[in-house]
């Protein structure tokens, strides 16, 4: 099949790799983005997961925790120019979009566009986007949602709203879930996925597809490399161990203490109170096109 220029730059994009090597890679995948992604990284070419770090998109990702604490949402909204993002006007747009989508549940964005906004049963919320494309001049795009709900949420918001995260605990008993000492350790846990961008909480949560592509990968790199056939299997499990430790919240290196595991700081610090269930994290205008920063 024909490769064309912009499907080699998203993938130039994504793994930094020269414009041949992409084109190359494309054409040895007919045309599959991921599987010219596992070509490059056999190459030795590209790094797991990398991602555009030219997003254009502007905008905010922010959240809202309900005042029990049991319930939040993540949503991202995008717009044009940062100057628009900064706006008032943008930035209560956001700041109810992100409390109506934690009190309404719903149950997905289609819903979400479609339900009254903010107390005006004839104004959608897609209408109300509609409303401050007209009064701010610029696209603005709703992109995407996520909300938990359990013993315990919480919500980290970086950089102004450039990442946000959301996590969902377990806890012993209810009353651990505001006490000063468990409320620490939720906040340090939001900002390493802030900060370390996990994928999974612990390798039991790695799917089978993941590990199965990730072995097929490190054998590819390894036998390419002409180690001997009785030490292959011994070299991918070790890089199998370092792909735990970096993409596996519990074992990731704790950024405030690298001298030890996320999981001994929980531990230490919570003991059996707390046990994370799941995170979410977003990232401003993440894997989207370089120049897209609008709403349909």
């Amino acid at each position: 099949m024909a490769i064309t220029a912009r499907a080699i730059q998203e993938l130039r994009e994504k793994t930094g790799v020269g414009m041949m090597d992409c084109k190359r890679a494309l054409q040895e995948s007919d045309g599959d983005m991921d599987e010219a992604v596992k070509v490059l990284r056999k190459k030795g070419m590209a790094t797991a997961q990398k991602k555009s770090v030219r997003a254009a998109s502007e905008g905010l990702v922010q959240s809202c925790i309900a005042a029990e604490g049991k319930a939040g949402a993540l949503v991202e909204v995008n717009c044009e120019t940062d100057f628009v993002a900064r706006t008032d006007d943008f930035i209560k747009l956001v700041d109810d979009m992100a409390k109506q989508a934690c009190e309404s549940a719903p149950a997905d964005e289609a819903a979400f566009l479609s339900q009254p906004f903010s107390g005006r049963p004839s104004v959608s919320v897609k209408d109300a986007i509609v409303e401050k494309v007209a009064k701010l001049g610029e696209n603005i795009q709703f992109r995407r949602l996520v909300r938990f709900e359990g013993d315990l949420v919480a919500s980290y918001i970086h950089a102004g709203g450039k990442i946000g995260v959301l996590m969902q605990l377990g806890c012993e008993s209810p009353a651990d879930a505001s006490t000063p000492d468990v409320s620490e350790v939720v906040k340090d846990l939001c900002m390493q996925v802030a900060a370390s961008a996990p994928r999974f909480v612990s390798r039991d949560d790695v799917t089978q597809e993941v590990l199965q592509s990730e072995r097929e990968i490190y054998r590819d790199q390894v036998l390419a490399q002409g180690k001997p056939a009785n030490i292959v299997d011994k070299i991918v499990e070790g890089k199998m161990n370092k792909y735990y430790e970096e993409n596996c919240l519990l074992e990731q290196t704790f950024v405030k203490d690298p001298s030890k595991r996320v999981q001994a700081y929980i531990d230490e610090a919570a003991g059996k109170r707390l046990k994370v269930v799941k995170f979410a994290r977003f990232v401003l205008g993440e894997g989207l096109p370089s120049s897209s920063c609008g709403a349909e």
